[in-house]
């Protein structure tokens, strides 16, 4: 579980890093990330009804929170990061999900 004071929440913020953050896409992912000038490290998670029905899409929004907090010391002290699966999500398998995790933050971040 992701802790309180990391959970994007505001609709606001969601719209505002998805539309002026720095993007970078996978197979299964698409991660956005702005930093802001104040502010806590935040990471939302955005999962359509293309992903899935209801019990595939919180399946695969738990493994994008579980793989997406090992990962929070790697990423800037303030930063808004959203994590939008893509429908190949669903049948991904952990690691393949590491993998585009991974490669999409490093991507994001330079």
């Amino acid at each position: 579980m992701l802790a309180r004071e990391h959970r994007l929440t505001s609709s606001e913020k969601f719209r505002r890093t998805v539309r002026a953050g720095a993007r970078a896409g996978s197979r299964t992912v698409v991660v956005h990330l702005v930093s802001p000038a104040d502010g806590e490290l935040e990471v939302g998670f955005v999962v359509s009804k293309a992903v899935g029905n209801a019990v595939v899409r919180n399946r695969v929004k738990r493994r994008l929170r579980h793989l997406t907090r090992d990962r929070l010391a790697a990423l800037p002290g303030s930063c808004l990061l959203v994590v939008r699966a893509l429908p190949a999500a669903a049948l991904a398998t952990s690691s393949e999900l590491s993998t585009d995790l991974d490669r999409c933050l490093e991507r994001v971040q330079s």
